[in-house]
Order: structure tokens, then sequence, then C-alpha cells
């Protein structure tokens, strides 16, 4: 079998997430969080428009990162990772492995959106540190053009899990880093006192007041849903960049399944 080379890949990228996020579109996605490139590319090839290689709350790590993006890079998905923090050595290294996009987690107020904004872009807009060695430079072949690329294609998406945040949505939703406000759904209930009441008014107040704010600036508000049931509710409430599912649960969930179903065939037998 004959693997794509680099340019075959590219070829097959042409896709700017950034831009279909500016032009409206509802966007899906899915968490990967084994660390597996094998469930990765399984996932890639599904159907979503993007992944997101989760390193926050994940079982792999960077070296595992980099074999993930490569694969989702050579599907129609684009490739975005979750990092810890918005440290800018972070960032910046996931970022040269080539990733499409960065997801950074609590992003409380101004300060940190702008931190994440100097960690994402090349000068003059941040602090990204140059490299020429890299994949997402192909090693040197776009060097010349690829920092004025990523500056105007890297998709930042700032998550909102405080009440904090929520007392500073403009701000954050008005910085340039920002594309997507997304909710962590479980991380703003705890904080919120209202755990994983996803019904609860506050609760729903605050998603629409995240979609408002979003709205206001010219971006979109996303979420990972607690359920692919509660589709229609947050589309209605504003959500256009929408994630649903990881490989974790998916593995677990058709394992205990599977395992369920065979022990009831064993018991009716007896």
């Amino acid at each position: 079998m004959d693997f794509p080379t680099r340019a075959l890949v590219k070829i097959k990228n042409m896709k700017n997430l950034k831009d279909r996020i500016k032009q409206g579109e509802t966007l899906h996605g899915c968490w990967v969080n084994l660390g597996s490139s094998i469930t990765t590319e399984i996932i890639a090839n599904a159907g979503f428009d993007w992944v997101l290689i989760d390193l926050e709350h994940g079982m792999g790590n960077e070296k595992d990162a980099l074999s993930q993006i490569e694969v989702v890079k050579s599907s129609n998905a684009a490739a975005l990772v979750r990092v810890e923090s918005s440290s800018r050595q972070r960032v910046h290294r996931i970022l040269d492995m080539g990733a499409e996009g960065i997801m950074c987690p609590h992003i409380d107020n101004v300060e940190d959106a702008i931190y994440l904004m100097e960690s994402m872009y090349y000068p003059p807009l941040g602090k990204r540190g140059l490299a020429k060695m890299i994949p997402a430079t192909e090693f040197g072949k776009d060097f010349s053009t690829y920092p004025d690329r990523a500056n105007k294609t890297v998709v930042g998406i700032a998550q909102i899990e405080s009440r904090e945040a929520l007392d500073h949505l403009d701000e954050i939703a008005n910085n340039q880093a920002v594309d997507v406000l997304f909710i962590g759904p479980s991380d703003l209930t705890i904080d919120m006192g209202i755990f994983g009441e996803f019904d609860n008014p506050l609760y729903t107040d605050a998603v629409k007041r995240i979609a408002d704010a979003a709205s206001r600036a010219g971006k979109v508000s996303g979420i990972l849903m607690p359920s692919p049931n509660d589709y229609k509710k947050y589309y209605e409430l504003g959500m256009r960049f929408i994630a649903s599912g990881a490989d974790s649960f998916f593995v677990a969930e058709g394992a205990r399944n599977l395992a369920a179903k065979m022990n009831d065939s064993r018991n009716d037998l007896k």
C-alpha cells in the first residue's frame, strides 16, 4: 500500500476552518482523548468537520499528538488541539506540529485572551516564536509563506468555564485570537454551583449569553454536548460549533453494551 506524500496530503487538505466559521457554517466535531493515532484516524474519517485532540484531560502527550495531527490532516477534517493552558511555549509547540487550531481551557478574562493571542500569532499580532524545520512549514519548504498564512488561518477557541468568564464575555469575544467561544458544560455548571443541571434556567441563560456575546463580536459559539439528543436545544440557543462524543466513549460504551447483551443472553439460557 502506498501512503500519500505530504504534497498529496496538502492537496487533499485544502480546507480553511477559519473561513468556514466566518461564513456561518454549522460545524461538527468530535473529541479524541485516548492518545491513539488509530482511533484518531477512525474518527477523522467518520465525517466530522473537525477533530479535537485533547491534551488537557486526554491520555496522550505531545509526541502522540504529532502523529494524531498527521492522520487528521490527511482526512477532510481539521486538526485542533486542546492544550493544558495558554502557556506560549505549549501553544506554539503544538502549532509548529501543524495543528490548525488551538482550544484553550479557562479563558476567564481579557488578560487570558490577550495571552492566548500572543501565544498563537507571529509578530506583529503576537509573540509566537519562529522556527523553520517543523512539520507546519513542511520542514522549511513553506517557511517563507507560513507565518503570514498561519496568522490568517489558525483558529482560536476560548473555553468559557467559569462565572468569572461570564462577567467578561464581550472583552473575550472581541479579542482577535478568539474565533469561537466554546462552553465546557461540566466545568461551567460546577463553578455555578449547579453541577450537571443542564436544564437549569441559570445554565440555559448562561449559554444564551455566551452565544449572544459571540454574535455581537462577529464570532461563533460552540459546545461539547452532554448528549447528541440535545442538538436541537443547543442549535436554537445559537451554537454553531458543535461537538459530541469521544473515542474513549465509543470504545467504553460499545464494550459495555456488547458485554451486557452477551451476559443477558447467557442468563436467558440458564
